[in-house]
């Protein structure tokens, strides 16, 4: 190989690893913050139930001192109590632990008022505020200085996206050529976008094909990046010709981050994923919105792409 094409593949490992370290930090957040949810839920059982949780540290101190020997000073008295309000607080965790980071969620935990805690959690979904940027609305007093306050604030849970009526199952896929890597596979379907579009279902745009996003001095390239105007919503397709592994979800997840922070504009929903992979010799779409991927059967077939050119 030349010179240029070993820097190419030394950049192409290099990228590989950052994304997947990068993934693996979200992954991290979602383990940590449901432990503790579920810490927090064990304890206020074992101190008799939600009635009677609120009296008493006796049992916090003794296994303290017991997780703190095994496991550090994560787990000392001052962070059991936190565990156990923030179960206390969030009895349905899921609502937060997917979208706030402990950091966040600590925060935000000596607010007393439902109401006033609510609107920081809001703030922080809708304008995705890192801890830092949350640390000083509070400080500023940013709830206490609304004109309007309203009696009661709930959680606003982003709005997820359900499959278009017209969806095809399964997808096909016109070839031109064979089809031997995701390369290929991707100038398969920008040949024959349209009809691409047609099996997806109403309102796909396209947008661009190895869409270029910037994090941290280091590249990252989205297969093909669409808009559905339906959904108002960027999508980001990416292309695995092998089995779906835990990590692509995990890679689709943080191209969608980027887009909702590079990209996305304050009116339009949250992007959704998309990854094509491929089940032993069936090949299959999955959807990812939100916590979910919806899995979809979709073909290569010749055939429909001569029949189309006649």
């Amino acid at each position: 190989m030349k010179e240029q094409e070993y820097y190419q593949e030394i950049e192409h490992l290099i990228k590989k690893n950052e994304i997947g370290k990068r993934a693996r930090r979200i992954e991290e957040n979602y383990s940590l913050v449901e432990t503790y949810w579920q810490i927090g839920k064990l304890i206020v059982e074992a101190q008799g139930g939600l009635n009677r949780a609120k009296y008493g540290n006796e049992l916090i101190k003794k296994w303290s001192i017991q997780l703190t020997q095994a496991y550090g000073k994560g787990y000392n008295d001052t962070n059991l109590k936190r565990f156990r309000q923030f179960y206390l607080y969030f009895e349905k965790g899921a609502t937060v632990w997917h979208l706030l980071s402990w950091s966040h969620i600590r925060r935000i935990l000596p607010i007393k008022n439902e109401t006033k805690r609510n609107y920081y959690i809001n703030l922080c979904i809708k304008n995705k505020l890192s801890e830092r940027e949350l640390t000083k609305e509070i400080k500023s007093n940013s709830y206490e200085r609304l004109l309007n306050k309203p009696e009661k604030i709930e959680i606003e849970i982003p709005k997820t996206y359900s499959i278009t009526t017209d969806m095809k199952n399964p997808i096909i896929i016109p070839i031109q050529n064979q089809v031997n890597n995701e390369h290929d596979l991707e100038l398969n379907i920008l040949a024959n976008l349209d009809y691409f579009f047609k099996q997806l279902g109403q309102g796909f745009a396209y947008i661009a094909h190895q869409y270029k996003l910037v994090q941290d001095n280091h590249n990252y390239f989205i297969d093909i990046l669409l808009f559905n105007y339906e959904f108002n919503a960027f999508v980001i397709i990416e292309l695995k010709l092998r089995s779906l592994r835990k990590e692509d979800k995990a890679q689709i997840e943080f191209y969608m981050k980027l887009i909702d922070e590079q990209v996305k504009k304050p009116f339009h929903n949250r992007t959704i994923g998309i990854i094509i992979s491929k089940e032993s010799d069936k090949f299959i779409i999955n959807f990812v919105r939100d916590d979910d991927i919806i899995p979809l059967y979709y073909e290569l077939k010749q055939e429909i792409l001569k029949n189309n050119q006649n």
